[in-house]
Order: C-alpha cells, then structure tokens, then sequence
C-alpha cells in the first residue's frame, strides 16, 4: 500500500513551496516527488507518471494508493495509478486520521529538519529534502521495523560498544546524527 500527500514549506522570503511525497505503509519508504510554488494539474500528474515507472520495477506490486479529498488529486491522477492495477482509496472528509502514514511523515520532517533551518529557496529545500529523505530511508531507525530503517538492514544487538570504534556522520550542517561501528 502507498499514501500520498502535500504538505507545505514557507521560506524566510514568504514564499509558500508545496510539497508531494509517497510512502510505502509496509517498508515506511518515503519517496519525495517534487517540490513547487504551483501545484497545478498537469505537474500532480507528472509526478504521478514519475512515480509509476519506479513502482513498476518492484517486486511487489502496490495494490492500494491512500490518498485524501484535494482538489489537486484529479481523475487524471487517479487513471495513472489505475492504468499500473493500483486501486484508489480516498479518505472521509476532514478525517486526518484515516491517512495517518502521510501525517506521522509530515510530523517528522517537520519536527527534525524544517523546523530547524530557515528555507531560501526552492533548490535549498529540495536539496535538504532530499538529504532528509536520504537519511530516513537509509539510517533513521523506526520502532514498526524493530529499530530497522526502511532501506537498511536490521540492526546488530550491541551491548557494549568500543568507543574508539563508534563513528559519527554529520548530515545536513550537523542537524542530523548517524551512527556506526567501523571494522
């Protein structure tokens, strides 16, 4: 299953960027599709058609998409995904809960990286995004994967590392810690 949605960034320049991602509800696998000022037909669309051919080379074939009421998310939309067999689930109207994958990504995004940095400008925001998405589908351990991240493999039970061992990497600025052990 996937759910989509939009979500927001304003910069320090009052310009609003909106925002589309996907999430895969088994793997918690974020793919951020785009990033613009004016989320119009013909771009959802595209970036529809964008995703589509990445989910056609998975193994698993997605056989729901979750989505909710916007006026973004046309019939055009929708034939995309069921031109791939992929059937449209939308939400009840003004029911956050129902789309609660979508929400709880929006939630984090916000609360360890946007919140913490002034946006610019739309190339600085997909580039951090992206940096973001990067680190969340490789490294950010989630409880739903027993502390596994999406795209990595299941920790190692460690119950007491050698200090000299422990590495640490710095992703955007320092904002975001990685951890591992060297060999």
């Amino acid at each position: 299953m996937l759910a989509c949605d939009f979500f927001h960034v304003d910069t320090v320049l009052l310009r609003r960027f909106y925002v589309l991602f996907f999430i895969e509800l088994d793997t918690r696998r974020v793919y951020v599709t785009g990033v613009t000022a004016n989320p119009v037909r013909e771009w959802v669309i595209q970036q529809a058609r964008n995703l589509s051919s990445v989910l056609a080379e998975r193994a698993v074939a997605v056989r729901f998409l979750i989505r909710d009421r916007d006026a973004k998310f046309t019939a055009s939309f929708d034939e995309v995904f069921r031109s791939e067999g992929i059937r449209i689930i939308c939400t009840p109207v003004r029911a956050p809960r129902a789309n609660a994958f979508a929400e709880r990504f929006v939630g984090t995004v916000r609360r360890e990286c946007l919140d913490r940095m002034l946006v610019f400008s739309r190339h600085q925001l997909e580039a951090v995004l992206s940096e973001f998405v990067d680190h969340y589908n490789g490294h950010r351990p989630h409880r739903s994967l027993d502390q596994a991240s999406p795209l990595g493999p299941p920790p190692l039970p460690i119950s007491c590392p050698d200090q000299k061992r422990l590495r640490r990497s710095d992703r955007l600025g320092g904002l975001i810690h990685e951890y591992e052990l060297a060999a």
